[in-house]
C-alpha cells in the first residue's frame, strides 16, 4: 500500500501533467528523485520517445561524483542534460516536475540546467 506522502506526490504529478505536455519543437524535462540518484530525461510526448537520458547511475557521471545523492550530483545531471540537449539541437523545454516539490535537488537540477544554456 502507498504511503500517504506518496499518495499526494502522485496527485501533484498528475495534476502537473494535465497541463504539461511536450512535443518535438519543445519537448518535457522530465526528473524523477529517488534516495540514491536523480534522473531526467527530455521526452516529446507526440511520438512517445524519449530524445535525451541523463542520470547519477551513468557510469561517466559516477565516476566524476563523490556522492550521488548531494545537491552536487544533481547540479552536474542538469549541467550534463543540457548539453546532450544542445547537442541534438532542442534548445528549449518543458519543466516537469514529476510531483517533486521545486526545492534542493530539484531546483539544482534546473538551475544547473539554466545556466548551461537549455531554456525552460
Amino acid at each position: 500500500m502507498a504511503s500517504e506522502r506518496q499518495e499526494k506526490r502522485l496527485a501533484r504529478q498528475h495534476r502537473v501533467r494535465k497541463q504539461i505536455r511536450g512535443n518535438d519543437q519543445v519537448p518535457r524535462l522530465s526528473i524523477y528523485r529517488s534516495l540514491r540518484h536523480i534522473y531526467a530525461q527530455v521526452v516529446s510526448d507526440e511520438t512517445g520517445r524519449t530524445l535525451v537520458a541523463c542520470s547519477t547511475a551513468n557510469a561517466e557521471l559516477r565516476g566524476q561524483l563523490t556522492s550521488t545523492r548531494d545537491l552536487k550530483a544533481a547540479q552536474s545531471v542538469g549541467r550534463a542534460i543540457a548539453a546532450r540537449c544542445l547537442e541534438k539541437g532542442v534548445q528549449q523545454v518543458i519543466f516537469d516536475r514529476n510531483g517533486f516539490l521545486y526545492h534542493g535537488r530539484v531546483k539544482a537540477l534546473a538551475d544547473a540546467a539554466r545556466e548551461a544554456g537549455l531554456k525552460f
